[in-house]
């Protein structure tokens, strides 16, 4: 009987157990068909909390409180901007409602109910600028391996307006040099899109895929043939930034501005949604507040009027 009641305290002890429903809350997503990418985003955000937890001597979701969620986001402010301060609390709210709904635990209140999420600004962070991509350039060695594929990869991280998630997941086979199309296969929500590559992109592509002596299914790969991960990726830039001694972009900066040269040069906010694979335009009209000033300021330096009161 002793031995029956120590094992019914064991069960009870981790029937809330954190780790493992944090795990059962990924397979619970593979399952639904979740991509790659978003999976791996899961994964990293619910690490963070779950070594926040860990630190806390906190190992049982019964233990989560209001309080403790609140003093990991100020925590997450060390190292994480506003952004990704808010990417962290949507993954721990979506693992916490999943977790109220699948365990229906009885009396336990869902303290992400409690906590309003994190403020990010309304105006879009700095887009790479093209000095800086230019800076980096050149530290690409021609003729290298990994000064081939980092050139190819700053120019069509750039050319492509990817997510760094979809852009490493796309395979050889998703190429189409001749005419420059990319097919992304999993984009956010699961919904394939095709991308596009110009001319010096897809000459730079070739470069790099010609230098190549692998078999390995995906365009970016390590120099031992292994599909490039997102921390590979961020290597890359950290290197080649610390070669051209200047601050290191974001990933994400590369899409700031695939969006804005895109909306400077007149694409129409629409087709813009559908390249980078936005469900609507509310993000871009972000962007647009950026280039109506643009058009503002060329009015001010070049309106007609004024113009020809200059001259008179």
């Amino acid at each position: 009987m002793q031995k029956q009641a120590d094992t019914q305290r064991t069960l009870a002890l981790f029937d809330d157990y954190l780790l493992t429903w944090m795990e059962g809350f990924l397979v619970d997503r593979k399952a639904r068909g979740t991509a790659p990418g978003t999976l791996r985003f899961y994964q990293a955000k619910l690490r963070l909390f779950a070594d926040y937890c860990e630190a806390q001597a906190v190992k049982n979701i019964a233990q989560i409180t209001p309080g403790l969620i609140r003093e990991y986001l100020l925590d997450l402010e060390r190292e994480h901007n506003p952004g990704g301060r808010h990417a962290a609390f949507r993954t721990l709210r979506a693992f916490l409602y999943w977790y109220e709904a699948e365990a229906e635990p009885e009396g336990w209140k869902n303290p992400a109910r409690k906590v309003k999420a994190p403020k990010v600004p309304t105006e879009p962070l700095e887009p790479v600028s093209f000095e800086t991509i230019s800076r980096m350039l050149r530290t690409c060695e021609r003729g290298t391996f990994s000064g081939d594929r980092d050139a190819a990869i700053l120019l069509c991280l750039l050319d492509t307006g990817a997510r760094a998630a979809e852009f490493l997941d796309v395979n050889c086979e998703d190429v189409n040099q001749a005419r420059g199309d990319m097919l992304i296969r999993q984009g956010k929500g699961s919904k394939p899109r095709t991308v596009y590559i110009g001319r010096q992109s897809r000459r730079a592509l070739r470069r790099y895929l010609m230098s190549r002596h692998d078999d390995c299914p995906a365009l970016w790969v390590t120099r031992h043939g292994e599909r490039l991960v997102y921390d590979g990726l961020r290597a890359v830039m950290t290197r080649r930034s610390a070669a051209a001694q200047i601050p290191v972009p974001s990933l994400h900066s590369f899409r700031r501005a695939f969006a804005l040269t895109m909306l400077r040069n007149g694409t129409d906010v629409f087709t813009l949604a559908k390249l980078m694979g936005h469900a609507g335009i509310g993000v871009l009209q972000r962007y647009l507040k950026e280039t109506n000033a643009d058009t503002l300021e060329a009015h001010r330096r070049a309106g007609p009027i004024d113009s020809l009161a200059r001259l008179g």
